[in-house]
C-alpha cells in the first residue's frame, strides 16, 4: 500500500486531522474550501450564528445537489434508452424488408 499523507482541514472554526491517500488530498481541500465559501454566505445572507445551523444548511445544500444529478442522470438514462430502443425498432424493421 502507499504512503498516507497527514493533513488538517479548517472547517467551521475548526480543525480536522485526516490521514489520507494522497490521490484525495486536492479533493478534500476543495471540498473545505467549498464548505467554508458556503457557510460564509449562509452567514451573511441569513445572518444565522450558530455554526451546527451553518453546517446542517451547507449538508443540506450540498446534498440537494447529489441528489438532483440522480435524477437528471435517471432522466436522461431513460431518455437515451427509449432513443435507443425506438433505433433498434428502425433498423430491425429495415432488415425485414430487405
Amino acid at each position: 500500500m502507499g504512503e498516507k499523507l497527514k493533513i488538517k482541514l479548517s472547517i467551521a472554526d475548526r480543525v480536522y486531522p485526516l490521514t489520507i491517500d494522497p490521490s484525495q488530498e486536492e479533493g478534500l481541500r476543495k471540498a473545505a474550501k467549498n464548505i467554508e465559501q458556503l457557510a460564509k454566505r449562509f452567514e451573511q445572507n441569513y445572518a444565522v450564528r450558530d455554526k451546527q445551523d451553518v453546517l446542517a444548511m451547507c449538508a443540506l445544500q450540498f446534498a440537494s445537489k447529489i441528489e438532483q444529478r440522480g435524477i437528471s442522470s435517471s432522466e436522461d438514462t431513460l431518455q437515451a434508452t427509449e432513443r435507443l430502443k425506438a433505433l433498434d425498432e428502425l433498423i430491425s424493421a429495415k432488415l425485414e424488408i430487405k
